[in-house]
């Protein structure tokens, strides 16, 4: 019996979103009115991929109502940490899922979704397991912490064919040296919506940190 395999179309979809905007922010929603106007403020930043993480009990709730107001632009879930969590994010209408890390239930799950999952690995180890299943897109978490830049060039060796979105510790200053890799395809990051500009409402500041990270990028 053939192994089963990520299916095309779910590969596909995963390319085009990751490669839709270079910057990813990593949005936690403390407090569900802010919302609608933080992504209001990444959106006319020019970004175009929101990932609403599942760290808080508003992350739900918060995709939906971006997906409502801002079709343009790709709305999806982080922080999935089992296949329950992402068939409530798919309900609520993600377009995508990420997770932090993998288990072999979360990569089974994704291959019969009907959005993509990027998984997330730290290691080769764990890279192979989700190559050996047909994924070909990961999130590489924690980033900085795992080898940043030197890991990425690595795993490029032995898996060329692999693409990747760095999360965890980069900054507006680094991002563009992981974006000169031929293996990553976009970057994602919590400096995007600092916290203290979100807890003030200051969505001006917001937009202007988006500008200027995509601004600095090579």
């Amino acid at each position: 019996m053939s192994k089963k395999l990520l299916r095309k179309d779910l590969a596909e979809q995963a390319q085009q979103i990751l490669e839709a905007c270079p910057l990813i922010p990593v949005i936690s929603i403390q407090q569900p009115e802010h919302a609608l106007p933080l992504a209001q403020a990444l959106v006319d930043g020019g970004l175009r991929v929101l990932e609403v993480t599942l760290r808080t009990p508003h992350g739900l709730k918060a995709i939906r109502e971006m997906r409502q107001a801002f079709p343009q632009v790709w709305v999806g879930a982080g922080t999935v940490l089992d296949p329950e969590q992402f068939d409530q994010a798919v309900e609520h209408g993600a377009q995508f899922v990420i997770t932090p890390g993998i288990t072999r239930k979360l990569l089974k799950h994704g291959l019969e979704a009907e959005v993509p999952l990027v998984p997330g690995i730290a290691t080769v180890s764990e890279l192979m397991e989700g190559v050996a299943l047909g994924y070909r897109h990961f999130k590489f978490f924690p980033a900085e912490v795992a080898g940043g830049v030197a890991a990425l060039k690595s795993f490029a060796g032995p898996l060329p064919e692999v693409r990747f979105c760095p999360t965890g510790g980069i900054r507006k200053e680094t991002a563009k040296d992981y974006l000169t890799l031929e293996n990553v395809c976009a970057v994602g990051g919590t400096w995007l919506t600092p916290a203290d500009a979100v807890q003030a409402s200051d969505w001006g500041q917001i937009t202007e940190i988006a500008k200027a990270s995509l601004e600095a990028l090579p």
